[in-house]
């Protein structure tokens, strides 16, 4: 990458229409060769108008391309450190013309969620389901009909994995279908037991499957119809909570999870961890442990990321699983720190020192643990209606995300600003918007979504032609995720003498590597004096702004616009 004061010197001889004419495309993920690639303006390098910088004093912003000469290539290591990209199938892409999202349709569109940077992929629910999210699985060995067949997920892993992208699927173990055959032979077994009987596992296996009582325990627990006995449902009564103490169940689940690695699945997203027992962490780790072994030994790289959506001592203590992720809840949604540092609510010396303590929480019960970070998902609003679409915040949102340790996941749509409304469930999941214009591909979304739901920006195809847009932000941050290994797997150190308030330094050591990571996260510009500190013999390596304005490096002194972020080395 060019160094602030060789790119500002170039830049100043270029106009917009020079631009234009010396643009070259660059797809996929290999190696660059030396050339001139484009970049969008959005990563923070300025086109210029009339001789001056865009987006300085007096001057309006040019969506004018940018050349860009990388000096730096990709550095995309192959391991379960990853940059992950979660999918509602549903709503995603459509194949074949009936108003929902299958996977044929994400096949289809690989291409585009590798160009923005991501390799890897987070399928929600496909197993079959009567439910639109298919959370209440009724065949674990089976793709729902509506999102395609078994062949089709097959040739849907090895396209990904033609484009070095590792696809994990939700893997749904605390509960299953109230349709599932398991629970459907299991009540019917209990109706037709004498009265006074008790069920015999020789007979009816599956009653140690779910949690039968002849009391109602708890107000979580439903009558099964036709018998004086009840089973217990956390989430909803269509939702019986599977016994998961049960060795005949682990045995068929086991059976399931073979048959998803078979196939090319390369790890599970583990739904409602919390939730196995209720209030049971030793348990409840134990059984992310034992599958995550099992997992483990039929595929030596299986990858395994769980939803404990608790506070982060609690998240902390999961991590005794000895599995490798678990999400972050403590810097997701409204309350979440990640939204409160984008807005500037919380201080980036906040943030940072809440980095390092994270990181030594989360590796004291797992050395080798891998945090996952997010700021939203399927569950929450969307980030734009989290930010009162303010494009700007939304950007250093997403600097921020793409700076953590980890794997970062991001939800389908995020990357265009795309809009929810509420807490209805249907309305965090709305269609993927492919373009402004055309309407290839569209999908009907959630039949019970409100409906007049709009996103405030445009779509992707629309956004992609915009180098200031939202998506080419995404596209420069994973950019620079993927350039500089670092980011993701280095030790963190603050620089004290450069972190205070909304501003902050920390450096990452990585395999013999040291990269210095500098935030504003105010909306006012800073100068850092780098002289005599550690940084002051690096260099600029890489850099985000949220209006294309320049960063530069001028005899020692580090000038970060607001709402930006620096890279050195």
């Amino acid at each position: 990458m060019l160094r602030a004061e060789k790119a500002g010197a170039w830049r100043r001889n270029l106009c917009g229409a020079c631009l234009a004419e010396r643009c070259v495309m660059r797809k996929g993920f290999g190696k660059l060769t030396a050339g001139i690639l484009i970049l969008a303006m959005t990563a923070g390098l300025a086109a210029c108008q009339g001789g001056k910088m865009a987006g300085g004093a007096g001057n309006e912003q040019t969506s004018a391309e940018v050349v860009y000469d990388y000096e730096q290539e990709l550095n995309v290591i192959d391991d379960n450190y990853r940059n992950y990209y979660e999918i509602f199938v549903y709503s995603f892409y459509d194949s074949d013309g009936d108003g929902i999202g299958d996977l044929n349709g994400v096949a289809q569109k690989l291409d585009y969620v590798a160009d923005l940077g991501f390799n890897g992929i987070w399928l929600m629910p496909i197993m079959p389901s009567p439910s639109y999210h298919k959370y209440d699985v009724t065949d674990y060995q089976q793709v729902d009909p509506a999102y395609g067949t078994v062949e089709d997920f097959r040739n849907l892993a090895e396209a990904c994995h033609e484009r070095g992208i590792r696809l994990i699927i939700d893997f749904v173990i605390n509960h299953s279908s109230s349709e599932h055959p398991w629970f459907t032979a299991a009540c019917d077994y209990l109706r037709s037991l004498s009265e006074g009987s008790e069920p015999d596992p020789a007979v009816c296996p599956y009653v140690e499957y779910y949690h039968f009582s002849k009391e109602k325990l708890k107000d979580s627990y439903y009558p099964v119809d036709g018998t004086d006995w009840y089973y217990e449902g956390e989430f909803w009564s269509g939702m019986p909570d599977l016994d998961l103490s049960c060795e005949t169940l682990r045995r068929d689940l086991e059976a399931s999870a073979k048959f998803w690695i078979d196939l090319g699945a390369d790890g599970f997203r583990m739904d409602a961890a919390l939730h196995f027992e209720e209030g049971d962490t030793p348990f409840n780790t134990e059984v992310l442990n034992w599958l995550y072994r099992y997992c483990k030994g039929l595929k030596e790289d299986f990858y395994m990321v769980s939803e404990v959506w608790a506070d982060r001592m609690t998240i902390a203590s999961y991590y005794a699983s000895q599995t490798p992720s678990m999400f972050n809840f403590d810097l997701a949604d409204t309350g979440g720190k990640l939204m409160k540092a984008a807005r500037g609510g919380y201080e980036a010396s906040r943030l940072v020192q809440s980095m390092v303590n994270t990181e030594e929480m989360f590796r004291e019960e797992n050395p080798e643990a891998i945090d996952a970070p997010f700021a939203s998902n399927h569950d929450t609003g969307r980030i734009s209606n989290a930010l009162s679409r303010d494009e700007k915040d939304m950007k250093m949102l997403c600097g921020l995300l793409m700076m953590m340790n980890g794997s970062p996941f991001v939800y389908y749509g995020e990357e265009i600003g795309m809009a929810s409304s509420g807490s209805k469930d249907e309305n965090k999941r709305l269609p993927m918007i492919w373009s402004d214009t055309d309407a290839a591909g569209m999908t009907k979304g959630p039949v019970d979504a409100d409906p007049g739901i709009t996103s405030a920006f445009p779509g992707a195809e629309e956004q992609l032609q915009d180098p200031l847009s939202i998506l080419n932000y995404y596209k420069r941050a994973l950019r620079l995720r993927n350039e500089n290994p670092e980011i993701a797997r280095g030790e963190i150190a603050i620089v004290e003498a450069l972190t205070a308030g909304h501003l902050a330094a920390i450096t990452k050591t990585y395999d013999g590597s040291v990269i210095a990571i500098l935030y504003n996260t105010s909306d006012e510009p800073a100068e850092l004096v780098l002289v005599g500190t550690e940084l002051e013999s690096m260099g600029i390596r890489g850099y985000l702004t949220t209006d294309g304005t320049v960063i530069t490096l001028t005899e020692g002194t580090l000038s970060l616009p607001g709402q930006s972020i620096c890279i050195l080395k």
